[in-house]
């Protein structure tokens, strides 16, 4: 694990490459996807499944066919 300065030199290092700006849009970019991540994560779901009337009861019958062969 990194001490405190590397990552203040890793902080530097990233600030000149992309700029105060840039981060700045970035960080309000990702917090925006979070928030509406939640959001989404919060709703119902719109088909749930959770009533009687779209649960159908099935059985599997497997069904033997003998073919009698006249001579």
């Amino acid at each position: 694990m990194p001490g405190p300065f590397e990552l203040i030199i890793i902080l530097v290092i990233v600030l000149l490459l992309f700029g105060g700006k840039r981060l700045k849009n970035i960080g309000g970019d990702l917090g925006n996807a979070i928030k509406g991540f939640k959001k989404s994560m919060k709703e119902e779901p719109i088909d749930k499944l959770d009533e009687k009337d779209d649960v159908v009861e099935a059985k599997i019958i497997k069904e033997e066919v003998q073919i009698k062969q006249e001579k």
